[in-house]
């Protein structure tokens, strides 16, 4: 029995993938995003430990309120970092009639065995990805994230060759990612994909920035608001353009 390292639990979850959802935050994160809200889940090996089934029972309390789409949501941190776990959770999620969805950035998918073949097994459990696409360009994704993108944009075109549910989310942040040619980049790479449901844009905040202050973390941001209505809608219409979704 494998045990997860958990920071946080959230019972209604209702923008974290289809209809209400239990979310698991699961501990620990490579990627170091310059406009991270959560610093708290970046150390590995911290938070409180669950076995799948533990957790399961506590989500399984909530399910009549899930209705036909709801089910349970695994986030983090990066939640690929613990696969083996996922593999399980999942496994047992599915024995138990349970809709399974997970939030990653892909930071940690390759190619390269052992790991892949564990990414394949973890897909059969899994019916539906929100991929998190911080940057389109590799050399702005390393300034921002501390990690380049090509892996991520693999991961992206393996889930598409294999039909797997995908929604594709984009953090919009003012000066670094509200740029009209990398917008159209990310559209251009969005319509090479045969699987995507739903494209998000997550508008840029400041409502973590006590915990750096808690963490005693200087906030790499500071100074940056929040994008206005009017950026977002503009963004919104250059990302989707051309999309049939």
């Amino acid at each position: 029995m494998t045990k997860a390292n958990v920071h946080s639990i959230e019972s209604f979850g209702s923008v974290d993938g289809p209809g209400i959802r239990f979310i698991i935050f699961l501990q620990g994160c490579p990627m170091r995003c310059l406009f991270c809200h959560n610093p708290d889940t970046w150390e590995i090996g911290k938070g409180q430990e669950y076995s799948a089934d533990e957790l399961l029972d506590k989500a399984e309390r909530y399910k009549s309120y899930w209705g036909d789409e709801g089910g349970i949501t695994v986030s983090g941190g990066e939640a690929l970092l613990q696969i083996d776990f996922l593999i399980e959770l999942f496994s047992k999620a599915k024995q138990r009639g349970i809709n399974t969805c997970l939030d990653t950035s892909a930071q940690p998918f390759t190619r390269n065995e052992p790991y892949f073949s564990k990414f394949e097994k973890l897909m059969k459990y899994t019916d539906t990805i929100l991929l998190d696409i911080k940057h389109i360009n590799d050399s702005e994704h390393r300034k921002l994230t501390h990690h380049g993108n090509a892996n991520i944009l693999d991961c992206a075109k393996y889930l598409s060759d294999t039909g797997k549910k995908v929604w594709i989310r984009h953090v919009l942040i003012p000066g670094i990612t509200d740029n009209k040619e990398y917008l159209m980049q990310l559209n251009s790479f969005i319509k090479t994909l045969k699987n995507v449901e739903r494209v998000e844009i997550l508008p840029y905040h400041t409502l973590g920035t006590f915990k750096y202050e808690k963490l005693n973390i200087a906030y790499p941001l500071k100074g940056v608001e929040s994008p206005s209505k009017k950026s977002i809608d503009k963004a919104n219409a250059i990302l989707m353009k051309g999309l049939e979704l």
